[in-house]
């Protein structure tokens, strides 16, 4: 893989799992302010990536822990080998405006260096409706 293309994959990665999608930054701005946002991303994983993917996830994690407005995460492995999506990351943030700080943060950051090869499909959500709600 060319440096330029590795390069490219990063921030491909980089955008994917942080901002989630370009359609991210019109959801920053939450009807139901004051509420949690979740970020719903899951992975598609080429065949012997996946220890380093969880290591990067680990990594980001670490990161993004730390900043303000973050919530908690957790990370879903498939129970099957088939599925198309073999990682699925939860996360939940005090806001949008909080989750994009962050993110905007970590992209100044060298985080991604040794992630390639992954795609991710994600986006920011807002809970419409709970167990609760029955």
């Amino acid at each position: 893989m060319s440096n330029t293309v590795f390069h490219r994959c990063r921030n491909v990665f980089l955008a994917a799992i942080l901002i989630a999608t370009t359609g991210t930054t019109a959801m920053a701005t939450d009807p139901a302010a004051g509420k949690p946002v979740t970020l719903i991303n899951v992975f598609e994983i080429p065949e012997g990536q996946l220890d380093q993917t969880i290591a990067f996830w680990e990594k980001a994690r670490n990161f993004l822990k730390k900043q303000p407005g973050f919530l908690d995460t957790s990370l879903h492995q498939s129970l099957s080998p088939d599925a198309r999506f073999q990682l699925v990351n939860v996360a939940r943030w005090q806001s949008p405006a909080a989750f994009q700080a962050a993110i905007e943060k970590m992209q100044k950051s060298d985080l991604g260096g040794g992630m390639r090869g992954a795609v991710f499909h994600a986006a920011l959500y807002r809970v419409i409706r709970t167990e609760e709600d029955r």
